[in-house]
């Protein structure tokens, strides 16, 4: 058992969720992080602790009801209560509606809604019984608006945002803070960027803060952990200065 709070991370990618990682290590957190590949979180955690900070991650895939009620359980018992939980995984695709086969629109509603409302439920579990927590889920622009193309992103991404609306409901009156983070932007990764190449453009030549950076977002998430439950913010739209909206 660690005495530091605990930050649990699901769906710590590369980008978004290292950054976020980063900045709870950095404030004092033990981060835990998990996701389908955990053997791939050894260089994030020898970082976070080569600066002073603990971590440690596990193989996860969010979507199975059974590793999410496991993975909870053992955090809880053998590394320490859960403060935060802020929910991350993915899901951005893009399919013209005819080509959106059934298995790419399931699999994209498993990862952004069912998963989530996994995640969330298992969170709920524990921090319920002690009055006190933080249960954040990552948007996008497709939870509030659906493009052309993005069907399944959308439909999951809209099922997410009212999964975080009831349980923000319900959960408030019981100190529990739930808020949904609306990232409304390209955010600089190297999926973006490949999109913004096919796009017939150099990402390199884009005007500086265009793409969002990771750390911004964790910012956010930190601002969001530190308000005063008097005024709690449960949607948090962000956008770099020149996204058009």
């Amino acid at each position: 058992m660690t005495a530091k709070p605990i930050c649990l991370i699901i769906g710590a990618g590369d980008y978004i969720g290292a950054a976020i990682a980063r900045r709870f290590a950095k404030g004092g957190f033990h981060v835990v992080m998990g996701r389908r590949r955990g053997e791939m979180f050894a260089p994030l955690v020898a970082e976070i602790e080569a600066a002073g900070g603990s971590a440690q991650g596990f193989s996860w895939d969010a979507r199975k009801e059974e590793t999410t009620t496991e993975m909870f359980a053992h955090v809880e018992a053998e590394i320490g209560p859960i403060e935060i939980c802020i929910f991350n995984v993915g899901g951005n695709v893009r399919f013209p509606i005819l080509d959106t086969t059934e298995r790419v629109f399931r699999k994209v509603w498993e990862m952004c809604a069912y998963a989530a409302f996994l995640s969330g439920r298992e969170a709920a579990k524990y921090m319920v019984e002690r009055q006190k927590g933080s249960i954040f889920f990552t948007g996008a622009t497709a939870s509030v608006r659906g493009s052309a193309g993005y069907a399944a992103f959308a439909s999951g991404k809209f099922a997410l945002r009212g999964l975080a609306q009831s349980m923000a409901r319900e959960l408030g009156p019981k100190n529990i803070h739930v808020a949904h983070l609306v990232i409304d932007a390209g955010v600089d990764t190297a999926f973006v960027r490949d999109r913004v190449r096919q796009s017939g453009k150099d990402p390199d030549t884009l005007p500086p803060d265009t793409l969002m950076n990771p750390d911004s977002i964790a910012e956010a998430y930190w601002t969001l952990h530190h308000q005063t439950r008097d005024g709690w913010t449960h949607e948090m739209d962000i956008r770099p200065f020149a996204e058009t909206w």
